[in-house]
């Protein structure tokens, strides 16, 4: 029987580079959660200096993004190669040596930082741990009392639900494996279930979006989806609307005490 480990991007840097922020996929992500973090946090763009943790911080847009705003930022991701090419980013924007940097599992972190956060980012991470129901207990000590979460993860409902468009009925019938190569991430997860996390750790949502709503789905571009900017507009405008924000590939949780 092997033993469950979190998934090290090492091996995916340079293809989630390309497939993800290589394109409109990318674009619709940063697009959204950066217009919900404003919503939450005008803090950000009002001349605050707020402290800053990017947990799986990956290619490291937000990372930069809010150094470049005066913010006292912390970055830490498990994958060597993630954290090469945020630091190249950050090197880029003339930024890196603002920017505190680690590398290592995200448990450690407690132990390595005196401070509690204004801003903690969490994107796009729960859904490869090999335990995410450990995550939000974990991430409640290094939020500061007025802080705010910043979570999104895979949603369970848009995998079962995309199969079903694309008539992939067998994978529906059996445990949903990813393959060892795949961005597909292995533990898509119930937004009720992450939910049920939040509140038995003392916390509460304050928002809740999703992160293509409508993309992801499309099999034939016709009209409106050769326009990349109809495309965001579309897409923030329908994130923020049940029925269609529920069916988002990603849902956009922000999070306070």
């Amino acid at each position: 029987m092997s033993i469950k480990i979190d998934r090290n991007f090492d091996d995916l840097a340079a293809k989630f580079a390309r497939k993800v922020y290589g394109g409109l996929k990318g674009e619709i992500r940063l697009a959204v959660i950066w217009r919900d973090l404003l919503a939450a946090v005008p803090q950000l763009v009002d001349g605050s200096s707020l402290r800053v943790l990017d947990i799986g911080g990956g290619l490291g847009q937000f990372t930069s993004r809010t150094a470049m705003l005066g913010h006292q930022v912390t970055y830490n991701d498990l994958s060597t190669e993630m954290l090469s090419q945020a630091q190249a980013e950050a090197d880029k924007n003339k930024i890196k040596n603002e920017i505190t940097w680690h590398h290592g599992p995200y448990q450690r972190l407690e132990d390595k930082l005196e401070d509690r956060f204004d801003l903690l980012l969490c994107h796009a991470m729960a859904e490869w741990l090999a335990n995410p129901e450990q995550l939000i207990d974990r991430l409640k000590p290094l939020l500061a009392d007025e802080g705010i979460l910043s979570l999104t993860f895979y949603n369970q409902h848009s995998l079962v639900y995309r199969n079903l468009i694309r008539g992939n009925f067998k994978v529906l019938d059996n445990q949903f494996t990813a393959h060892a190569g795949s961005l597909t991430p292995a533990t898509p997860l119930d937004p009720a279930l992450v939910e049920k996390w939040i509140v038995d750790a003392g916390l509460q949502v304050r928002s809740n979006t999703g992160i293509r709503v409508f993309h992801d789905y499309v099999t034939t571009e016709r009209g409106g989806h050769s326009d990349a900017k109809s495309v965001i507009e579309m897409e923030l405008k329908y994130s923020l609307l049940q029925p269609y924000k529920a069916m988002g590939r990603y849902i956009h949780l922000l999070i306070s005490r």
